[in-house]
C-alpha cells in the first residue's frame, strides 16, 4: 500500500470531505507514469451463461481468442477457455482453482441464480473469486477487506440471496463465511471494481463493454474529478507480459501536494449525467470546479460536445481566447491555474476527437525529462502529435 514514506512520487493522504486521496509528493510532468499497479482480483464481466454472440477471453489474462489463437480449455469443463497452457498452469494455481470451477459449474446449474438480475450472476463471479482469494493469498484478501466501502441496507436481499446460494451450493474449503462478510465484500466490490473494458471495435451505439473487472489496491485511493489530472491505460491485448496492468499517466503538469484525480467515467458526459451516475455507482455528489460551473447551466447549455466529438461553444461558458493559449498552457502546473481551467481548453485539447471514441488524451511518456509532442488516446489507442490537436 502507499504510505506517506513510501517513496514514491504519490503520497496517500486524508482530506475533509473527500477520504484518502493521492498527491503529488513532487512536481509532476504531463506523460509522466505516476502508478503501475496490479490487480489483486480480476473476474469476468458476463453472465454465467455467456451470450453466444460476445466475444471469447482468456480466462486468466482477458485477452481477446481470435478465430486462429490455440485456446486451451480447462480441463476440469467445457466453459474456460485460456490463450496458452502457460495462462492455463497459472490459472489453475491461483485464479482458477479446481474448487473455483466445481463452484462455477455448480452455479450454472442453479435455476433461482437464473430468475435473478444479470447483475447478480456477475457479483456471484466475484464472491467465488474474492474467497478464492482468501484461500490462496490470505494477504491479499486482507488488502481487499481493508478498502474502502461500506455495506448499505439497500444492498441486503442481494447480499442475502447469495450469501446462502453460494453457501449451500459450492461452500469454500476450509473457509468460514457470513451473510457479514459477504455484504462486506459486495460493498468493496462495488466501490472499488475497474472495469477492463472490450476493444472499441466491438462496442455498440458508442457504448463500450467491459470484458472483465479488477480491483487494484493502490489505484482505489484515486478521487474523481470531472476534468481530471490524470488518466488510466490498459494494454490488455498488446502488452507482452502483466497485461491486466493499470497504468496511471499524468495528462498536464501539476505542482507539489496537488491531488492526483481520475475521471470515472468519459468527460463528455453533462452535469445531470454525471451526478446520477457518481450517486447510484459510487454514493457521492461532485462538487468539482467543473460542477460547480455547471450546476448553473440548462441542459441544453451542459450538452457542450456534438457525437462526433466536436466542441460546441457555449456562450456563458469561461472560453479561452487565442492570444491566452501560452499563458493558459503555462500555468497548468501554477497553483491558479488548474482552478481556472477552461472548459473548451480541456476538450478540445485532451479529449480524443475520434467519433464516438470520448477517450482521455494524455502525452506519452517523456524521454530524457523532454515532454513527447505526442499525446495516446486512452480508450482507443490513436496517437495524436500537439499540431493535430491546435
Amino acid at each position: 500500500m502507499l504510505t506517506a514514506d513510501s517513496g514514491s512520487v504519490l503520497r496517500l493522504v486524508e482530506i475533509e470531505g473527500r477520504g484518502r486521496a493521492l498527491v503529488a509528493s513532487q512536481p509532476l510532468k504531463a506523460g509522466q507514469i505516476i502508478l503501475q499497479d496490479s490487480p489483486i482480483v480480476v473476474y469476468s464481466a458476463f453472465p454465467l451463461v455467456k451470450p453466444q454472440s460476445s466475444a471469447s477471453y482468456c480466462d486468466n489474462c482477458f485477452r481477446i481468442l481470435s478465430s486462429s489463437a490455440n485456446v486451451v480449455p480447462c480441463p476440469l469443463c467445457s466453459h474456460h477457455p485460456f490463450c496458452g497452457l502457460n495462462c492455463l498452469t497459472a490459472a489453475t494455481a491461483s485464479s482458477h482453482s479446481p474448487w473455483v470451477c466445481q463452484a462455477l459449474s455448480r452455479l450454472r446449474d442453479c435455476p433461482s441464480l437464473f430468475s435473478q438480475p444479470l447483475e447478480q450472476q456477475v457479483q456471484a463471479r466475484f464472491l467465488i473469486a474474492a474467497y478464492n482469494l482468501a484461500l490462496v493469498s490470505p494477504s491479499d484478501f486482507q488488502v481487499l477487506l481493508s478498502l474502502q466501502g461500506q455495506y448499505s441496507p439497500s444492498d441486503a436481499p442481494a447480499a442475502e440471496f447469495l450469501h446462502s446460494l453460494i453457501s449451500s451450493v459450492c461452500p469454500p474449503p476450509s473457509l468460514l463465511i457470513s451473510i457479514e462478510l459477504t455484504a462486506a465484500l459486495l460493498a468493496k466490490d462495488k466501490l472499488n471494481a475497474f472495469g477492463l473494458m472490450e476493444p472499441i471495435s466491438l462496442q455498440q451505439d458508442g457504448e463500450r463493454s467491459a470484458r472483465a473487472y479488477g480491483i487494484y489496491p493502490k489505484a482505489s485511493f484515486f478521487n474523481h474529478d470531472c476534468l481530471p489530472n490524470a488518466c488510466r491505460f490498459d494494454y490488455l491485448d498488446s502488452a507482452p507480459d502483466q497485461n491486466t496492468d493499470m497504468i496511471v499517466r499524468m495528462i498536464h503538469d501539476v505542482p507539489i501536494g496537488r491531488e492526483i484525480c481520475l475521471s470515472y467515467f468519459p468527460v463528455n458526459l453533462n452535469y445531470s449525467a454525471r451526478q446520477k451516475r457518481l450517486a447510484e455507482d459510487y454514493g457521492f455528489t461532485c462538487n468539482c470546479d467543473r460542477c460547480k460551473v455547471e450546476a448553473h447551466w440548462s441542459d441544453n447549455e451542459a450538452d457542450v460536445i456534438d457525437d462526433s466529438g466536436t466542441v460546441e461553444e457555449n456562450e456563458d461558458e469561461e472560453i479561452m481566447e487565442e492570444d491566452n493559449d501560452e499563458q493558459m498552457v503555462a500555468s497548468e502546473g501554477d497553483e491558479v491555474g488548474e482552478a481556472d481551467f477552461p472548459h473548451a481548453y480541456f476538450f478540445v485539447r485532451y479529449m480524443c476527437n475520434r467519433e464516438k471514441c470520448w477517450g482521455t488524451l494524455a502525452p506519452l511518456p517523456p524521454s530524457n525529462d523532454v515532454q513527447s509532442k505526442v499525446l495516446e488516446c486512452n480508450v482507443c489507442g490513436d496517437l495524436k502529435s500537439e499540431e493535430d490537436m491546435c
